[in-house]
C-alpha cells in the first residue's frame, strides 16, 4: 500500500532506493511466507484423500475468491469501461493466473492469480515430500531451473521492467519462491537457532538488502546475480523472523495483529480507495499530496478491517463448513 501510494504520488522508484526494492521483493516475501504458512497448516494433516483435497481447495476458494470478485467488479465499475467477456470470465474464475496472467482489472491482482497457481502445486509438494522424495528433489530442481532461466535468459537489462512485465508476473517465474517457503518449513521447523543467531541473520540480510549497490531501472535487481542475491536476502529475512523469539509490548503487538488480519483486504482494496480519494481531491475538495496520502492510508486501514470482520470472515466460515454453508 505504502509503496503504491508513494509511487502514484512521487513517480517511479529506481533500483537504488529502498522503496524500489520493497516494491519488487515485498511480493517475493509474501510468496515465501505463503509457502511456509501452508506447510505449517496442512503438511501433517493432508492425507490425499478426495475429501481432504476437496477441503483444502474449498477453504482456499472461500478465502480468496469473494474479495477477489468484489474487487474486480468494483474496479470495472470505476473504470467505466466494458470488459472483454473472456477476460472477465478468466478473472472471476481465477483461471487468468494459469492462461492469461497479465490480464487483471485492479492493481496487484496478478499476484493473486499466481497464488492460485501455487495452490495447485502445493498438494504435489506435500505428496512427493511424504511419499516420493526423489520426485520432490527433481521437481525442486526443475522449478529452480525455470527460475534461473527467467533470471538469466528471459529478462534483459536493456529494457525497463515495465516492458517485460508480462514475463515477470508469469507464475512459473515466481513459483520457486513459494516452494522455498515450503522447504524452509520442512527443513527448519524443528531446528532451533539461538535468538542471537536468528536476529543476526535477520539484521545482516536486511542490511544487505538495503545497501547492496544497484542502480538504474528495477530490472537490474531482478536479473542475473543481483536477483539471486536479493532473493537469498528474502529467504534469510523470512528465516530470521521465523526462528527468532521476539517479544513486543501489547501496544505494538495488537496493531500488528490487526494489520495482519486485514492484510488481504488492504492489498486488494488500497488501489480502489486511492482512486476514490484522488477523484475527490481532483473534483470536489482539493487537497495537498500529504493530506491526500494520509486520508487514503487511514481510509484503507479502516475499510479493510471492516471488510475483514464483516465480509471475509463470513465467507471463511463457509469454507470451514463441510457443507460449505453457514453453520
Amino acid at each position: 500500500m505504502i509503496y503504491h501510494y508513494l509511487l502514484w504520488t512521487l513517480g517511479v522508484f529506481s533500483a537504488d532506493t529502498f522503496m524500489g526494492r520493497l516494491g519488487i521483493y515485498g511480493v517475493s516475501i509474501f510468496y515465501i511466507l505463503s509457502g511456509l504458512t501452508l506447510y505449517h497448516v496442512y503438511f501433517d494433516k493432508m492425507t490425499f484423500s478426495i475429501g481432504e483435497l476437496m477441503s483444502f481447495f474449498r477453504k482456499r476458494i472461500f478465502r480468496i475468491f469473494p474479495l477477489l470478485w468484489l474487487t474486480t467488479i468494483v474496479a470495472i465499475v470505476l473504470s467505466k469501461k466494458t470488459p472483454d467477456f473472456t477476460d472477465l470470465f478468466l478473472n472471476l474464475s481465477g483461471l487468468f493466473g494459469f492462461v492469461k496472467w497479465d490480464t487483471y482489472f485492479s492493481t496487484g491482482v496478478w499476484s493473486i492469480g499466481n497464488e492460485l497457481v501455487f495452490y495447485v502445486f502445493f498438494p504435489f509438494f506435500v505428496f512427493f515430500t511424504k511419499r516420493i522424495r526423489p520426485l520432490m528433489l527433481l521437481l525442486s530442481l526443475i522449478l529452480f531451473g525455470i527460475f534461473l532461466y527467467f533470471t538469466f535468459f528471459v529478462f534483459t537489462t536493456t529494457s525497463p521492467l515495465s516492458d517485460q512485465w508480462s514475463n515477470y508476473i508469469n507464475p512459473l517465474n515466481q513459483v520457486f519462491l513459494f516452494l522455498g517457503g515450503f522447504l524452509i518449513g520442512f527443513f527448519l521447523q524443528k531446528v532451533k537457532l539461538t535468538n542471537a543467531l536468528a536476529v543476526t541473520l535477520l539484521l545482516a540480510s536486511l542490511t544487505l538488502f538495503v545497501f547492496y549497490p544497484a542502480t538504474g531501472d528495477v530490472i537490474r535487481i531482478v536479473t542475473g546475480m543481483n536477483r539471486l542475491l536479493f532473493t537469498t536476502c528474502c529467504f534469510l529475512i523470512c528465516i530470521g523472523f521465523y526462528k527468532a523469539t521476539i517479544h513486543v509490548p501489547a501496544g505494538i503487538h495488537t496493531p500488528l495483529s490487526l494489520l495482519g488480519e486485514a492484510s488481504y483486504s488492504i492489498y486488494l482494496l488500497h488501489p480502489i480507495v486511492y482512486n476514490l480519494v484522488r477523484f475527490i481531491s481532483k473534483n470536489l475538495i482539493p487537497m495537498p499530496d500529504v493530506i491526500r496520502l494520509a486520508i487514503a492510508i487511514i481510509s484503507t486501514l479502516l475499510l479493510s478491517y471492516f471488510v475483514y470482520q464483516h465480509f471475509e470472515k463470513f465467507f471463511m466460515k463457509w469454507g470451514r463448513s463441510k457443507r460449505a454453508v453457514p453453520a
